[in-house]
């Protein structure tokens, strides 16, 4: 999924940390902690409100997931994760203790979870790369939802999740719940964790992810403007770039 190239890219990355001109103003806690209880508690930039959600939808579910107060990002064998410079916040949902929970894992594990807990069973279905689904067979149970999760893991990747996802035309049409996808080996997938909106149309948006190897799925920095961080703007440029891959707007898609 990510493995040398995520170092190859860091480096090619690193010397964008430093931007002359911002576009917004926003300074971010720059510590081991965050004070955010949630998503939806993370500050927007000067001028921006959050857009409007449908009460019950996927955007709305993700705005409400709880964040941790540590933001040190953890493996699935409890050890901290080498590199510390990429997260803003982490996501306080367990991952388990196997290395399967990666990055297209961690978009899966979202949206089913969103799924799980609004009771739409047959609606969580993911297709691996030879087309076949793998559907949850509608038993409201912890354990055999967590079984299913980990099959899932085990057959489907950025791969397969970017052909079992739609394209999106219009990138200005951007919405939370979205998904960047570059479907490869090593391929990666991040998720449009939130979005705000200012007087002149302006939009920004916030992205999760996972890594590999497995780890806990968090909000990344914008290495590109670290004054704005955690947000990226919506604009013109073709390429989104974050702390570990690069995507341009044709690997936005939507469910």
């Amino acid at each position: 999924m990510i493995r040398f190239f995520s170092f190859f890219l860091l480096l090619i990355f690193a010397g964008c940390d430093t931007v002359t001109e911002e576009p917004f103003t926003f300074s971010p806690k720059r510590n081991t902690e965050v004070s955010y209880a949630s998503i939806g508690q993370i500050p927007v930039p000067t001028g921006f409100t959050r857009v409007t959600l449908e009460n019950g939808s996927f955007a709305a579910w993700l705005r409400n997931i709880p964040l941790r107060k540590d933001k040190t990002i953890r493996l699935y064998n409890g050890l901290p994760k080498s590199n510390q410079s990429g997260q803003f916040a982490v996501i306080d949902m367990s991952i388990g203790n196997k290395d399967l929970l990666q990055c297209a894992d961690a978009v899966m594990r979202l949206r089913a979870e969103y799924l799980y807990s609004q009771k739409k069973y047959s609606a969580i279905a993911f297709m691996d790369y030879a087309a076949v689904w793998y559907r949850y067979p509608g038993v409201a149970t912890r354990r055999v939802f967590d079984q299913y999760l980990e099959n899932v893991f085990g057959k489907c990747g950025s791969a397969s999740l970017e052909k079992q996802l739609k394209p999106v035309s219009n990138f200005f049409n951007i919405e939370p719940g979205y998904v960047f996808v570059q479907g490869g080996f090593p391929g990666h997938a991040m998720l449009v964790a939130d979005m705000a909106v200012n007087e002149k149309g302006n939009k920004v948006f916030m992205l999760a992810q996972g890594y590999m190897p497995a780890q806990d799925i968090h909000i990344v920095n914008n290495p590109i403007n670290t004054i704005l961080t955690p947000w990226y703007e919506v604009n013109d440029g073709d390429t989104i770039i974050t702390p570990g891959w690069k995507f341009t707007k044709g690997h936005l898609k939507k469910w």
